[in-house]
């Protein structure tokens, strides 16, 4: 994973320094990419423990077309906790409540889960339902009849509701690409990027799709092409990112996925196995709300 960490490098090297809407303060540079290949091994950043658990657990959660992070909760998934509570701390049913406390009644209290736990029509709701578009399983049908077609898109950036989402889409448009050789590349655009906590996420998050797309469509996964808009590093990750910069990343992990009778659209956690992931130290950090 020395492309993630070059990335870092240049994002410190040519950067600059910005306020954010979070009031954290970041490093940013504008238009990055980096391309990572599946067959070297599944890129799983290896210079900090990355918690693959959460990534499946997301992306299925994605492919569902669920926006509720109750099923998160139950499965002890905390990426997206802090932006409904945000809310509920807005509301008048808040009474000073903890997060833990407020993810305590998420999962156990399914009408206030309803009613607090929703993000609004976020990935999921864009994936498969665009407008009443189901874009995901449109993308499928396109790359089985028409794999070479230059119109292979899924965009979770829907301008008619972002205003509605708890947090509008960063990860925002993608695209495959069909090789003759039989082989499949998906190139994201992420609008912006937290590099130390956000990144490693996306780029395993978006490769796990690649390699469950190519499964369904009986293709090779080949490239995750990763652009980013606003790569940025916030001020309060920096030790963080420093410690990861001195640790040589190690060999990559792979992934064993059984597929024998399913599709992409019932795939279960169960199915999803992490072979020999061998990597440095958690180094943890704050995420900006």
């Amino acid at each position: 994973m020395k492309q993630y960490l070059n990335l870092v490098k240049e994002v410190l090297r040519d950067g600059e320094k910005r306020e954010d809407r979070t009031n954290t303060g970041t490093i940013s540079k504008f238009g990055i990419q980096t391309r990572y290949d599946l067959r070297e091994g599944f890129p799983l950043l290896t210079t900090k423990k990355v918690y693959f658990k959460a990534v499946v657990h997301e992306m299925l959660w994605f492919i569902k077309g669920d926006t509720n992070i109750k099923y998160l909760v139950d499965n002890n998934v905390r990426i997206w906790n802090e932006w409904p509570y945000e809310i509920f701390k807005n509301s008048t049913d808040f009474k000073n409540e903890t997060i833990e406390e407020f993810v305590l009644k998420i999962k156990n209290d399914d009408d206030f889960a309803k009613k607090y736990g929703e993000l609004g029509p976020v990935y999921g709701k864009q994936w498969r339902d665009f407008n009443g578009k189901d874009q995901l399983k449109s993308l499928i049908g396109q790359i089985k009849t028409n794999p070479y077609s230059r119109r292979l898109i899924i965009s979770a950036w829907n301008p008619a509701e972002v205003d509605k989402m708890a947090l509008p889409p960063c990860h925002a448009l993608f695209q495959f690409y069909v090789s003759k050789e039989g082989f499949i590349d998906l190139q994201l655009y992420q609008r912006s990027g937290d590099i130390f906590l956000g990144v490693p996420f996306n780029i395993a998050s978006y490769s796990l799709l690649l390699t469950l797309v190519a499964l369904e469509c009986n293709l090779t996964p080949r490239y995750f092409i990763h652009t980013i808009g606003d790569a940025h590093i916030y001020s309060n990750h920096l030790e963080q990112i420093k410690i990861q910069l001195e640790r040589e990343p190690k060999k990559l992990a792979s992934l064993k996925i059984n597929f024998k009778n399913k599709s992409i659209f019932d795939i279960n956690f169960e199915d999803i196995e992490l072979v020999n992931y061998d990597s440095h130290p958690t180094i943890k950090g704050k995420v900006a709300v």
